[in-house]
């Protein structure tokens, strides 16, 4: 830990202060055309004076580029949508600077690692923080932790300080009193924290907090310091290189696909008969779910013309329309675009009792973005496990999570296209980027391959559904899911 240093004389500090927030401006101004966003988190002890920092920073900095971050006990909203909801979407975009009080520390940090039951929480609280971070550092995120040091000694001669005096004995509380009755077992505990989350591209920096003229000035230099590393290391990740050739990473999955047997028939009389029994079965699996505070995501993806609209219309059609909604995901708009590719999904994850289903979805950086090349090998490359560890934070908070690819052949796609040229009402379905992915259905099919294996999970499940037939398509659907989600109950 850093020590205690003889107090910068204010004439020096006002000194630096003038030169250091000059340089700050002009990072300001570098970070509007960054193609990252910097996070601040500012954490420590009671005392330290992490109000007081941010309240400097955003005396130093523009605030129209500034976004200031508080959290405290989750709200009902909050709680009933899965732990990292809250921050995902309140995330600063790309070109911004987000100032953090704690942060998604806050809560982890108040505990006390008393027992091998409280310690072994805390790990796990820490290593899905660490995982948090880790996604959003590999994104370009530029995370810089500062724990600001305070001894005990110097705590409680702050709380003293500032108790005794009329105008300040406000900021002191009862719970400030008692954080530092128990300042050795949080010490310990928040020591375990950061050894457990002091990972590569978000790694904690130590600063003293018993000088808070230097306090200010180490933590203004470290941003300074830092943010000019981040801009070398995007500078050399965003000259990347031209798509490489389609090669799957697991041929099995490709296999897979291409073997599913596409030849499937059910009559018009058949598929009447059984669909109202499995709309029902389906109803009342999706019933107990919510009554059971469960939320469902379903995900919808397939080849263009595959009857993906069709059979979300018949799906939801069991469903009460309060209870559900339909999330059509197309290019990612500006906002978007300055934001992770997973933010716009948290968003729009279902609260507890209801429902999400998603035309397209986040797959999409692992098909189109991979095989366009809208983004770089190493995303998309990384995005397996990232997606993995998204479906798996929804399963854990209880979600249902159902994935469905509609696979027809090239034939009945030609088919569906022409027929789609000739109908008045279907012609707007019908563009050139259609004909233009249909002659890269080879390069496709390696996506789709190594999607469907590398994020199989017994959480999350992919359903490979053979469309050629939409009857059949539509009626496998709703049977597997009434079949997924009362299983997923009974577990």
């Amino acid at each position: 830990m850093a020590k205690a240093r003889e107090r910068l004389p204010k004439r020096i500090y006002q000194s630096r202060v003038r030169q250091l927030r000059k340089a700050l401006l002009r990072l300001q101004m570098d970070v509007k055309s960054a193609p990252f966003k910097v996070l601040l988190i500012i954490a420590g002890p009671e005392g330290a004076g992490r109000g007081s920092l941010l309240n400097t920073f955003a005396e130093w900095l523009d605030p129209r580029g500034v976004e200031t971050f508080s959290y405290h006990t989750p709200t009902d909203e909050e709680k009933s949508h899965p732990h990292e909801w809250r921050f995902w979407r309140s995330l600063p975009g790309i070109g911004r600077i987000g100032l953090y009080a704690g942060s998604w520390y806050t809560e982890t940090l108040r505990e006390e690692a008393r027992t091998e039951r409280a310690r072994k929480h805390v790990v796990e609280e820490a290593e899905r923080i660490r995982d948090f971070e880790q996604l959003l550092a590999r994104g370009g995120t530029l995370i810089l932790k500062v724990w600001l040091h305070l001894s005990k000694e110097a705590q409680g001669c702050r709380l003293r300080t500032l108790s005794a005096e009329p105008l300040t004995a406000w900021r002191v509380t009862e719970e400030d009193w008692h954080h530092h009755r128990i300042y050795d077992r949080l010490d310990k505990t928040a020591e375990l924290i950061r050894s457990k989350t002091n990972r590569p591209g978000a790694r904690w920096t130590s600063i003293s907090a018993e000088d808070e003229r230097r306090r200010d000035l180490d933590v203004g230099r470290l941003l300074l310091t830092r943010f000019r590393q981040q801009q070398r290391k995007m500078a050399r990740l965003q000259a990347f290189a031209a798509v490489p050739a389609p090669v799957s990473l697991r041929p099995a999955g490709r296999r897979r696909l291409q073997t599913l047997p596409l030849d499937q028939e059910l009559s018009e009389q058949d598929y009447a008969a059984l669909r109202e029994k499995w709309l029902g079965r389906l109803s009342l699996a999706v019933r107990a779910a919510f009554a059971a505070g469960r939320a469902i995501v379903i995900v919808f993806e397939g080849w263009d013309a595959a009857g993906k609209g069709g059979a979300i219309r018949r799906l939801t059609s069991a469903i009460d329309p309060r209870d559900y909604c339909v999330i059509s995901v197309a290019k990612p708009n500006p906002e978007e675009k300055h934001a992770h590719y997973l933010w716009r999904f948290w968003r729009d994850v279902p609260r507890d009792g209801r429902m999400a289903v998603f035309d397209r979805s986040w797959y999409g950086r692992v098909l189109v973005e991979r095989v366009e090349g809208f983004c770089r090998e190493d995303e998309w490359r990384r995005a397996y496990g990232e997606i993995n560890g998204f479906e798996r934070h929804l399963a854990d908070h209880g979600t249902i999570v159902l994935k469905y690819w509609l696979h027809i052949s090239h034939a009945e796609q030609l088919r569906r296209f022409r027929e789609r040229e000739i109908t008045p009402h279907k012609r707007h379905k019908m563009t050139a980027e259609d004909w233009r992915n249909r002659r890269q259905r080879g390069a496709y099919e390696v996506a789709v391959g190594d999607m469907i294996a590398l994020t199989h999970r017994p959480q999350a499940p992919w359903h490979l559904v053979p469309a050629d037939n939409k009857r059949y398509a539509r009626l496998e659907i709703l049977r597997s899911a009434s079949k997924q989600i009362e299983a997923t109950l009974e577990r």
